[in-house]
């Protein structure tokens, strides 16, 4: 087996230098931990403001902001068709109040289901925004996708996605009485979503009754995702059915672009430019 040659020791003059910049930055890294503000450090602040700690608290969400949060046509797959009256949708097969019977624990689950059909038609889905918010729809022959974006109290939001995810067990079948008396019949399954943001649920809800006399049966892909202490609420569907999949694509796409806003970035005018 041969041996390498053992290397020659560097000179002392041009260890001094490495040395001294060795000890410069021993200095650096114990005057950044030890809470000293007496006197500002440019290159201090560009490091701690790029640090990971420092990017998991983005800026509050502007009005500005949530509007470019929102997904676009581009976004979306299929034939959808953005429109401008997306904030005065309603669905009167939603309006209705739910039977208390229906319930073992009457009051508690009776008021979970109550709040479900409210917000979904008072396009409240996580409550009442705290900050900015902004909101679109799309169009695809007789279904509807509504999309928001909006910035919300932490705890709250908690509280909502809670409610949410308990929907399935307390509310999954139940009967509400429209103002006439003619009862409807709405159950509430769980859906899957994309595994994207901090914390995501997705709802299937069916609404069974009629509209104009005539029987009829509502369909709404519901899902809502969480980025920080903002949210994205996504309501799709109509008497059709609903397209899971532009649901999907929705939370996808919609949650990178929500990210780029809190990264201080323009979101891709071309879904395509991600790939």
């Amino acid at each position: 087996m041969s041996h390498r040659p053992p290397r020659p020791a560097r000179p002392l003059r041009a260890l001094a230098p490495a040395l001294a910049a060795g000890v410069l930055l021993t200095t650096a890294a114990c005057s950044d931990g030890d809470g000293d503000d007496s006197g500002p450090d440019r290159a201090d602040t560009t490091r701690i403001s790029s640090s990971p700690l420092a990017q998991a608290s983005p800026a509050p969400l502007t009005p500005a902001g949530a509007r470019a949060a929102l997904v676009t046509e581009a976004d979306l797959e299929d034939d959808w068709n953005q429109v401008k009256n997306a904030a005065t949708w309603r669905d009167s097969l939603l309006v209705g109040k739910v039977d208390v019977a229906d319930f073992l624990t009457a009051k508690a689950d009776a008021a979970d289901c109550q709040k479900l059909l409210d917000r979904l038609y008072s396009d409240d889905l996580l409550g009442k925004p705290s900050g900015a918010s902004a909101l679109t729809g799309f169009e695809e022959g007789a279904s509807r996708l509504l999309y928001q974006v909006a910035a919300y109290d932490k705890a709250a939001l908690d509280t909502s996605f809670a409610w949410l995810k308990s929907l399935p067990v307390t509310c999954d079948q139940f009967t509400a009485k429209d103002s006439s008396g003619g009862q409807r019949t709405v159950q509430v399954v769980s859906t899957s979503l994309p595994k994207v943001g901090d914390a995501r649920q997705g709802l299937r809800v069916t609404v069974q009754g009629t509209s104009g006399g005539t029987p009829a049966t509502l369909t709404l892909d519901v899902a809502a995702l969480r980025v920080g202490t903002d949210a994205i609420s996504i309501t799709n569907g109509g008497l059709d059915g609903a397209d899971h999949d532009s649901t999907e694509q929705a939370a996808k796409l919609g949650t990178t672009r929500l990210k780029d806003v809190h990264a201080g970035r323009t979101p891709a005018a071309d879904p395509g430019e991600l790939d």
